[in-house]
């Protein structure tokens, strides 16, 4: 089997890192925390019935055996390939991060990894000048010998891997490499998958869910140098990519947009705390240290984002980096044993108004748990 050839392990080591990667409660940090711990994946599997008994779960049961034989062959009928976390045609740029995916699975030209990456990401709703902004830097990033990941979600996410077709795309799935969604985006899907690569650490068949999107996110940040927002509302899913990119130490940019257009206020918040201003191709490589201005050269034509002002106020947002301060302090104090919510906030020492907000941008990036009576909890 091609994937198993990649991965660089044989048929009996794939199966068991997949059982416990699949095995209820597991993810990546877990993975990783749980082999180093017992020295192997078989050890690791054997003892999780134990760690979870120890743990007050009764009557755990690893993922059997037919579940991780079934996943092979679905990802074989499709053509997939299985990346191993320490095999070859793994991303270099993302072994070194605590929740690296164990196994990624691959459809198309993996070589694509391998290279260097941007990624672009930004409003579904996107309107025409964003698109047409998203095109131009997708197809000069191109060009310039980049390959664009992105998300293939609707608006931004699809244009720019449009644009990037011929010179290379990488397309982040949050359900299976082998599941159309959004169903509008099929015949994108396949000619990614033909041209470019699409990758996802989730099963093969899994749809997703809204809790899948900020892991997908977060590899999205985790494979490219740099994360370019093109337009992004307040509460975007856009921003959590870059607020992942920026734990990552990975550069983050934005295109800016009209003070009073609501799909520019998340980019205008990223420039103001610090995000690498792009008025085209120019701004991200020499970001990147790619290529320096030249002299008595013309800019780039800098396509405004937002055509139509939106009435109302701008939103206040409060600095990206104390975002993440934020919800480092809150994930510190939390953990598995469920916390009062009134209590987290006491702890802080912050007013509820600051910390609440947080508490529900953490729940829905699906890093901790609510629970009946105010409880918190993490996952």
């Amino acid at each position: 089997m091609a994937g198993l050839e990649w991965a660089g392990l044989d048929r009996a080591e794939i199966v068991l890192r997949l059982r416990l990667i699949r095995s209820r409660r597991v993810g990546p940090v877990t993975f990783h925390r749980l082999v180093s711990e017992h020295g192997s994946v078989a050890a690791a599997l054997a003892a999780l019935p134990d760690i979870a008994r120890a743990a007050g779960v009764d009557g755990y049961a690893v993922c059997p055996l037919e579940v991780a034989e079934h996943e092979l062959t679905l990802g074989r009928l499709v053509g997939a390939q299985l990346l191993a976390h320490d095999g070859p045609g793994y991303p270099d740029a993302m072994r070194d991060l605590p929740d690296a995916p164990p196994l990624l699975w691959a459809r198309g030209d993996v070589d694509l990894l391998s290279r260097p990456l941007v990624a672009m990401v930004g409003a579904r709703n996107a309107s025409s000048l964003g698109l047409r902004m998203a095109r131009r830097l997708a197809e000069t990033l191109g060009e310039a010998g980049q390959v664009v990941v992105s998300g293939l979600a609707r608006g931004i996410d699809a244009e720019a891997h449009r644009a990037a077709l011929a010179t290379g795309t990488v397309a982040v799935m949050a359900g299976g490499v082998d599941v159309i969604y959004p169903e509008e985006n099929a015949a994108l899907l396949a000619e990614v998958a033909a041209k470019g690569c699409v990758v996802s650490e989730q099963p093969m068949g899994l749809v997703p869910q809204a809790r899948h999107f900020p892991l997908r996110n977060r590899i999205i940040a985790g494979l490219s140098r740099a994360v370019v927002v093109v337009e992004a509302a307040a509460r975007s899913g856009s921003l959590i990519t870059a607020r992942e990119a920026l734990d990552m130490g990975r550069e983050v940019m934005a295109v800016p947009g009209h003070p009073f257009d609501a799909r520019a206020a998340g980019c205008n918040h990223l420039i103001r705390d610090g995000a690498t201003l792009v008025r085209g191709t120019p701004d991200v490589l020499e970001a990147l240290g790619l290529q320096s201005p030249r002299q008595g050269e013309e800019p780039e034509e800098t396509v405004p984002v937002a055509a139509t002002a939106l009435p109302g106020p701008v939103p206040t947002l409060r600095p990206l980096g104390d975002v993440a301060r934020l919800h480092g302090m809150i994930l510190n104090r939390l953990g598995a044993s469920p916390t009062a919510e009134d209590q987290l906030i006491r702890d802080l020492a912050l007013p509820a108004g600051e910390v609440m907000p947080e508490l529900v941008a953490l729940e829905l990036e699906g890093k901790i748990q609510r629970a009946p009576g105010g409880l918190l909890s993490r996952l």
